[in-house]
């Protein structure tokens, strides 16, 4: 209904403008709102209120002239002026039956629309270091960014959900040198195992199918290994130091042919886990992006000619610096350190050119809460290579804190091992995980009730929402049982005898679905649609506990099941778009 008030006062607006009211220029900003008073009507409009003041009209008589060219539509049965310029809109009570018949023709289309206009949106999301596996932070920015690119898509947007791979730099060395050093054990070396190397057993795990099938070929003798190495930190060192000396003697001992096959073998291994594991919870991409394609084809140095080119580089103390802080960065930012190595921002730079260079109408990406200082320098870098840094949208994640009741669960271990987005779902399943994860929005803490989310009791949201689906199949089982038919068209000739007020009240949170789904995917929300199903559920599991639905009356009986039968459907199509399943019995 809100989409056809809409089109009403934009005819409108059109008609005034062949009448020389409006000029022809004025693009209307068209907002429809529920009335919070029945005597205020159902909709409100403040278009009057808006356009006054660029037309210099007084509200209240542009009210009534944009009343007066309203087309006659027969589910409005009246319009009213109200106060300063306010335009009321009261609806025909039998129009709001109109929903049923709707989402019974609409089925898993009901709630799409065209919004977007097929505006191209890249949506970057997760982009973990390849360097071990998720753990339950990634998992929230997993499940956001999967539910927002689905909103985004169900709402008219072309969206290219893409991974940025950081497969290049110190950290990936770092994993190198970790899984080498794990080889000299397997093989009987005695090697000190550096503080600052990755310590999971993943990487462990990877020397070791190494070893087996390449046994001694990459072994050297630990005293060569460790020969003048700096010491460590846990014996007065510095560990930075530590590690970094520690990658130059594997590069040196090994080659680099050599060394890169540990560098190839680590991050082969643990994307194609990351790869596994967000398939698995429902996560698709239409690219994985290497920053070592940046680095490859030339786009780093290309980035930085750039910005050298607009005059926003200048040398100082042997380092290359971005002149952001021109740009509403807090301080400039080196680019190209001393040693001639280009730093992470520098691929961050040319990554986000490459994003602009394929057209992209709005890039959006989603980082950890962490990462809200990285945001001015990146604004910067867009403004410098000549973009519009309005295209640019950051979300930021909250990290989750799990626990077991009313017991913390501790995230991760001294031995660097961490609770993984793996072990979550194997304990929680893949649809509480998705549904917790997106309760809240996006930006706030979140505590993840391991308990909670594993219950089969209406205390369990997710349960609770499926529940409601399962109860309404369970409904037309019983029907078949009983050895009655549906009469679907019965039921549609009959829908004004729902009349009850558990009826009137889902007629109208079904009316709201499609208005409420555009307002989530524009406002990148899920935890909209999460609270509307929860509502749209208790609705339901309301009305259940209070009235039959399978009565002797056919006509209140089909009636109520073509109800029923909607509030099946819009439940199945919410799901859908977090990917949480729909199950027929629980």
């Amino acid at each position: 209904m809100k989409k056809k008030i809409e089109e009403l006062i934009l005819q409108a607006v059109e008609t005034l403008k062949s009448e020389g009211v409006l000029d022809q220029e004025i693009i209307p900003n068209i907002t429809i709102d529920r009335t919070r008073d029945a005597q205020h009507g159902d909709f409100a409009s403040n278009l009057a209120l808006i356009l006054a003041k660029p037309t210099k009209s007084n509200p209240r008589q542009l009210a009534e002239k944009l009343i007066a060219a309203l087309p006659h539509d027969a589910a409005i049965t009246k319009v009213e002026l109200a106060g300063p310029g306010f335009i009321n809109f009261f609806i025909d009570p039998n129009f709001q039956f109109q929903i049923i018949r709707q989402i019974h023709d609409e089925g898993r289309e009901f709630g799409l629309s065209n919004a977007g206009a097929g505006k191209k949106v890249q949506v970057e999301f997760v982009s973990a270091n390849p360097t071990g596996p998720l753990h339950v932070g990634h998992g929230r920015g997993a499940a956001y960014g999967s539910a927002v690119s689905d909103l985004l898509e169900a709402v008219g947007f072309d969206v290219h959900r893409e991974y940025y791979v950081n497969d290049a730099g110190r950290q990936m060395d770092i994993l190198a040198t970790s899984i080498w050093l794990r080889y000299l054990e397997e093989c009987g070396e005695l090697v000190h195992f550096p503080s600052n190397a990755y310590r999971g057993e993943y990487a462990r795990d990877i020397a070791r199918d190494i070893h087996k099938n390449a046994s001694n070929e990459y072994r050297r003798p630990a005293e060569l290994v460790l020969e003048d190495i700096p010491p460590d930190e846990p014996v007065g060192g510095d560990k930075e130091e530590h590690i970094d000396a520690l990658i130059a003697r594997a590069k040196t001992l090994l080659g680099m042919p050599l060394y890169q096959d540990f560098f190839q073998i680590g991050l082969n291994t643990i994307l194609e886990d990351i790869r596994i594991d967000l398939s698995e919870f429902g996560v698709e991409y239409q690219e994985w992006f290497s920053e070592r394609q940046l680095m490859d084809d030339g786009s780093v140095e290309k980035a930085l000619e750039r910005l050298r080119a607009g005059g926003h580089l200048y040398e100082q103390d042997g380092a290359t610096w971005f002149a952001s802080a021109k740009l509403g960065d807090e301080k400039d930012r080196v680019v190209v350190r001393e040693n001639g190595q280009s730093t992470y921002f520098a691929s961050d730079i040319a990554y986000h050119m490459n994003k602009l260079d394929r057209g992209f109408d709005q890039i959006i990406d989603i980082w950890g809460a962490d990462h809200h200082g990285y945001i001015p320098r990146v604004r910067a870098a867009i403004q410098a290579l000549g973009a519009d840094d309005s295209k640019l949208k950051v979300l930021l994640v909250q990290f989750a804190s799990l626990y077991r009741g009313e017991e913390k669960v501790q995230m991760s271990t001294r031995s660097g091992e961490f609770v993984t987005l793996r072990q979550l779902r194997n304990e929680v399943g893949k649809d509480a995980a998705r549904f917790f994860y997106v309760m809240r929005r996006s930006e706030q803490h979140m505590d993840f009730d391991l308990k909670l989310a594993t219950s089969k009791s209406n205390e369990n949201p997710v349960f609770y929402v499926q529940y409601a689906y399962a109860r309404v199949c369970s409904v037309l089982r019983q029907l078949d049982e009983k050895g009655w038919e549906r009469n679907l068209l019965l039921g549609m000739e009959n829908l004004t005898l729902l009349t009850e007020e558990h009826e009137t009240n889902l007629l109208g949170t079904l009316a709201r679905y499609p208005e409420m789904l555009e307002r989530a995917a524009l406002q990148y929300e899920p935890h909209q649609l999460v609270q509307y199903l929860r509502e749209l559920a208790n609705e339901f599991h309301t009305y259940y506990n209070a009235h039959q639905f399978l009565v002797d009356d056919a006509k209140i009986r089909e009636a109520r099941l073509n109800l029923i039968c909607a509030v099946k459907q819009v439940l199945a199509n919410g799901l859908g778009l977090l990917k949480i399943t729909a199950p027929e019995s629980m």
